[in-house]
């Protein structure tokens, strides 16, 4: 018998490139999909470099764009995540929930939903009145102050949220932020009018977490092991690709 609250990890990342993070990722995914048992939730907490992401939907942003992105001091990179295109900088607080969503409910809607719930009610606990609207995300107004998207798997979920703490608000001018026309964004220090950072935030976040999932939250640390592992993942591969390259696509 599984105890009546699923149990979740904390695991505070720091700083960390975009790309380390999709990694990451993929590693606690893993976790998941190589176990019998359903006792490897984790959230990734974690603050990134600037840099813009896309999701499924690519087509809307070749390669000039991506160029034009790069050229501006970001990264630009391509996911498997829901939603169009948004920013990822110094003081935003991400939280890449890892959940095998057969320990809470079995539907994509209801934990997008959950989500969003989540930090209404952080924002709330602020004093700031955020809601939901047609499209996904958190907003004040017609300004959005966190972004959603995520990816799920065999009920396995990645990619997550990004809260804008005390962001450079200024990323986001370079872009047309999610891809809807005539909306706006902003933070916990804008709508404040004071300083909040990601410190700051992370209680919140994850006392409204464990409120809204109904779960128990314990820290844990990123552990060395699964870094060799994939270290040792990308030699593999590396030498698979040096052995035998890839013919040029015609």
């Amino acid at each position: 018998m599984y105890p009546s609250k699923a149990a979740v990890e904390v695991i505070q990342l720091g700083r960390i490139s975009y790309g380390r993070a999709l990694q990451v990722q993929q590693l606690y995914v893993r976790r998941h999909l190589d176990s019998k048992d359903k006792l490897h939730n984790a959230l990734l907490l974690c603050e990134h470099p600037p840099v813009y992401t896309i999701g499924i939907r690519q087509a809307l942003y070749p390669f000039e764009e991506e160029q034009r992105l790069k050229l501006l001091g970001a990264e630009f990179f391509r996911s498997n995540r829901g939603g169009l295109i948004t920013f990822h900088g110094p003081g935003q607080l991400v939280c890449y929930p890892i959940l095998n969503l057969g320990c809470f409910k079995k539907s994509v809607r209801w934990y997008v939903c959950e989500l969003e719930r989540t930090v209404i009610d952080l924002c709330r606990k602020y004093g700031i009145k955020a809601s939901t609207s047609p499209n996904t995300g958190v907003w004040v107004g017609d300004n959005k102050i966190c972004a959603i998207g995520i990816h799920c798997g065999r009920y396995i979920t990645s990619h997550g949220l990004a809260l804008n703490c005390n962001t450079d608000m200024g990323w986001f001018e370079n872009i047309v932020p999610c891809g809807i026309v005539g909306k706006g964004v902003t933070s916990l220090s804008q709508e404040l009018g004071r300083d909040v950072s990601i410190e700051e935030s992370i209680p919140r976040l994850l006392e409204t977490f464990s409120d809204q999932f109904d779960c128990t939250l314990h820290h844990g640390e990123y552990s060395n092991n699964e870094s060799t592992l994939l270290g040792k993942f990308h030699m593999y591969i590396f030498a698979i690709i040096k052995c035998c390259p890839l013919s040029p696509v015609s």
